[in-house]
């Protein structure tokens, strides 16, 4: 229904790979919980993150082939720790705005 930007979707990847190392596809299904994102999205903000040095990515074996798995870095941390303080400030912001009106509209009811 909203937009994500592309600082949300970082924060959201690095909130699901700070829970466990994973790989790209089940990345793209834990998403599917809170926005519709597909893996020919995700895949270039995995590279981003990990070329900007959050995520670093290793191989695993998985039925006789390698699956490429994602691990956050230190680095990673402390931007997905600001990215959650950012997060708060903008939700309290937005909620702000939206809870209010509702609350004059009960108010004069």
């Amino acid at each position: 229904m909203f937009p994500i930007s592309a600082a949300l979707l970082d924060a959201m990847v690095l909130s699901l790979v700070d829970r466990e190392e994973t790989y790209g596809y089940k990345i793209t299904q834990d998403m599917q919980s809170a926005a519709t994102v597909s893996e020919s999205t995700l895949y270039p903000v995995l590279r981003r993150l990990q070329k900007n040095g959050a995520l670093e990515t290793f191989d695993r074996a998985y039925m006789g082939r390698n699956r490429r798995y994602y691990r956050i870095t230190e680095l990673g941390v402390a931007m997905l720790r600001q990215y959650r303080i950012d997060w708060e400030k903008h939700k309290t912001q937005v909620d702000g705005i939206l809870k209010e009106q509702q609350a004059v509209k009960e108010a004069q009811a």
